[in-house]
């Protein structure tokens, strides 16, 4: 087998092990399972995937775990215990311990008091204290991409792969910025079949194979709004952009999709100091 297959070989099983995290979230992940899906020895399946992830299985399924916990208390009224449990812990002390440490409160403040709620109608004015709209205009840009079909909050998984792919090829560095495109209006389009990609765009050109693809990113005038926080708070910021900054700002959208750009990772990243800029296209 040639160096280029055996590394293939590797990627694909380790593709298998997140394609089934995230299926199975919800329930107990056995590493023995894991091993058997990676189709390696127990005793070094767990290496080969740190070393090709850059952390822990244990870190990527608690990081994936509190991102949807943390879009349940923004955005449903699903209860603590509720979301405790669908993140696998055995009780509701457990849970808040845990999410306090990575999002520097409690479950049931971050519902009432978490960075999401700025947006809502009465804190009109504190939102626009905090968030200046800039009119920025891009070039156009080309990115290396893969689909996602499904709820947006998911994209991490083809981000997952695309950055795992790039990574296998020693293409990340500095200069590698990190975009998801949104084809679809969440209000309109089921979430099991919103379309969107996760890219990622380079200094210099890259050669790709299917299922990654380059994809041009539209240039042109695009309203910023810059977000510090969650993931989770991004529905309640759109939801002010389009309703409240949107139908007073005198413009236009433009049919093209939106986009965001993470300036920072949650690999290693604290969910409250993750920026990220949303750029919605206007005429």
């Amino acid at each position: 087998m040639t160096n280029a297959a055996s590394r293939t070989s590797y990627e694909d099983r380790i593709e298998r092990v997140i394609a089934y995290v995230h299926d199975h979230l919800d329930d107990e992940l056995d590493l023995n399972r894991l091993a058997d899906i990676a189709c390696l020895s127990a005793h070094h399946w767990h290496r080969v995937y740190m070393a090709m992830r850059g952390e822990t299985i244990a870190a990527t399924v608690k990081r994936l775990r509190l991102t949807r916990a943390a879009t349940d208390l923004a955005n449903s009224t699903l209860s603590v215990d509720a979301i405790a449990k669908r993140c696998g812990y055995p009780n509701v002390q457990s849970f808040t311990r845990v999410f306090k440490a990575v999002y520097g409160m409690p479950p049931a403040m971050y519902r009432r008091r978490g960075t999401h709620t700025h947006f809502r109608p009465n804190d009109t004015e504190r939102t626009t204290r905090m968030y200046d709209i800039t009119i920025t205009t891009l070039q156009p840009m080309r990115a290396v991409t893969l689909e996602h079909i499904g709820p947006y909050m998911e994209i991490n998984r083809a981000f997952d792969r695309l950055f795992g792919w790039l990574a296998s090829r020693h293409l990340l560095g500095p200069d590698v910025r990190s975009f998801a495109i949104f084809y679809d209006d969440v209000t309109t389009v089921p979430a099991a079949k919103l379309r969107s990609r996760a890219g990622a765009v380079m200094a210099r050109g890259v050669p790709v194979e299917a299922p990654f693809e380059q994809t041009e990113i539209a240039g042109g005038d695009y309203a910023l709004l810059r977000h510090k926080g969650p993931y989770a708070d991004m529905k309640a910021a759109y939801d002010w952009l389009y309703g409240q900054w949107l139908p007073q700002s005198g413009r236009e959208p433009a049919a093209i999709p939106t986009i965001e750009e993470y300036l920072n990772s949650p690999r290693d990243t604290a969910p409250t100091e993750l920026r990220s800029d949303i750029y919605l296209p206007l005429v």
